[in-house]
């Protein structure tokens, strides 16, 4: 799975495998995933692409990322 063009490990929660993007840590990623209304506790792997769009807006929005 890509998000924002970086590779994170499909069998990972999300909460977890967002953190392998330069700038995010748990906080931040916990905070990304309630304002895209995405659980934490799903896998990567098991996201729809609505909700990888919205985590990518999210982030986008932010910003103080890599890529």
């Amino acid at each position: 799975m890509r998000i924002l063009g970086i590779n994170i490990p499909d069998e990972k929660r999300i909460e977890i495998a967002l953190t392998y993007i330069y700038g995010i840590g748990r906080l931040r990623s916990n905070g990304i995933l309630k304002g895209a209304g995405v659980s934490p506790d799903v896998r990567v792997k098991d996201l729809s692409e609505e909700d990888v769009r919205k985590i990518s807006r999210v982030i986008e929005e932010q910003g103080g990322v890599e890529g």
